[in-house]
């Protein structure tokens, strides 16, 4: 995982009241810090504590990041912590998340306030979603593209563009770039936490020059961009391994596999992703509007080409998600062993599996076309699903909680049948949570017509 980095402590901070030295841990509702008052705890980091916060002015309420107190005794930590805040504070981008305020609590740990979104990032999105058409990759890569672009014109290199990082906000969807907590001012004069030859980023989307400790540049950035590119189009990451050594030696030495193997893009795609993911920085796009423009000519085709991607059919859908308890090795085991059973299940009763993640499995089969043959399709996918969700229930037992919804609609099939998208595949439009094993939605029904 990555860790944060900052440059220097931000002069004038103002010390809040919201603990003395040797208080608890986490914030009690109703601290202070700076000009926020702490409302309660919204998630727990790997370095900070996330609170919800509301401004005592305005009222306006705000994500609180708080370094965790172990972190805060040590400078280095504290320090990578505030430039996260600081380089924010130099970033006004409507694809950037909002910084508003850095500051010190009572007991000298630092705190950073910053716009509160709502939603889901990217990777939670593409694990539910599955896969995506080049297009759809495309509308939410240009907003993370033009934030790069104001990053690097600023002088900073975010060092960590992964799905997790960029956050789907609102409702459609916006992306914001989040986490610039191991980003890098590239400015000769710019104070610097990093050591030559150490490496920062994340293990699955580190460029070569990052593995080897080398200096960095925009260039770092459009690697890491073709990583994500390749996981969006593909629901995979280019480079997976066991062990680590061998994942460095993948990004160091191996050719990233052609998307179009696994999914249905075009060779332009693919020659996007290879140029972002040259070993050598000199090999890539120069600039993150590079890369945008690239992909913009490979993702958008004439509209002959467009007609020509597929035809649309309508389809029965069988969603499983299996949660387990807990992360201990009982848990999973019985996570793996109910996901196998379903995919089984699944294939007897004629499905065809388009995304499996873990903890998530989705399949399809294309209805007739003959209402009378369509409807009869669509009630044996219901009888399908209600006899898998009381197969998959009777075993799952207390490791893990399993929630089967059925449901029907558009889809485009290729010409070998291939799914190649539609609105189907928008899983977090017609996938609730709720009680219950088993979920028929009304479309799924036949109670209204399909979307």
């Amino acid at each position: 995982m990555a860790n944060e980095e900052a440059t220097t402590p931000m002069a004038g901070a103002t010390p809040g009241t919201a603990a003395a030295p040797g208080a608890e841990e986490e914030l009690a509702p109703g601290a202070l810090a700076g000009a926020w008052r702490v409302e309660g705890l919204l998630a727990r980091g790997g370095h900070g504590l996330v609170y919800l916060a509301t401004h005592r002015g305005s009222g306006r309420r705000a994500a609180l990041k708080v370094l965790q107190r172990r972190f805060a005794d040590a400078p280095e930590m504290a320090a990578r912590f505030v430039r996260e805040g600081v380089i924010l504070s130099r970033l006004h981008h409507p694809a950037v998340v909002e910084y508003l305020e850095l500051g010190l609590l009572a007991d000298g740990r630092p705190f950073c306030a910053m716009e509160l979104l709502e939603g889901r990032t990217l990777q939670e999105h593409l694990r539910t979603r599955g896969r995506l058409a080049p297009e759809e990759a495309l509308a939410l890569l240009a907003p993370v593209c033009a934030a790069l672009e104001a990053a690097h014109a600023a002088g900073i290199v975010h060092r960590d563009v992964k799905s997790s990082n960029v956050f789907l906000a609102g409702d459609p969807p916006a992306p914001r770039l989040l986490d610039f907590g191991v980003a890098k001012p590239t400015a000769p004069e710019a104070a610097g936490l990093t050591a030559v030859g150490e490496r920062v980023g994340s293990a699955h989307a580190m460029s070569p020059e990052q593995i080897r400790g080398e200096p960095v540049d925009a260039r770092t950035d459009v690697y890491a961009l073709g990583v994500l590119l390749h996981q969006l189009v593909t629901g995979a990451l280019p480079f997976t391994a066991a062990e680590p050594a061998e994942l460095e030696r993948l990004h160091l030495e191996g050719a990233p596999p052609a998307a179009s193997r696994t999914a249905p893009v075009p060779p332009a795609v693919d020659e996007v992703i290879a140029r972002a993911m040259a070993k050598a920085p000199a090999g890539r796009f120069p600039s993150a509007a590079a890369f945008l423009d690239a992909l913009r000519a490979a993702a958008e085709p004439d509209p002959a080409a467009r007609q020509a991607e597929g035809t649309e059919a309508l389809a029965a859908a069988i969603h499983v998600a299996v949660q387990p308890a807990g992360v201990g090795e009982a848990e999973l085991l019985a996570q793996a062993v109910l996901e196998a059973e379903a995919e089984g299940a699944l294939a007897e009763a004629g499905f065809a599996l388009d995304v499996r993640a873990p903890g998530v499995l989705l399949a399809t089969a294309v209805l007739p076309r003959e209402p009378a043959a369509a409807r009869a399709a669509r009630e044996a996918a219901v009888a399908a699903g209600r006899a898998l969700a009381a197969r998959l229930a009777a075993r799952a037992g207390a490791e893990t909680r399993v929630r089967v919804t059925v449901h029907a609609g558009p889809v485009r099939v290729g010409p070998a049948g291939e799914r190649l998208g539609g609105p189907l595949f928008r899983t977090a439009e017609w996938v609730r949570e709720g009680e219950g094993a088993l979920e028929v939605t009304p479309a799924a029904a036949g109670r209204e017509p399909p979307p």
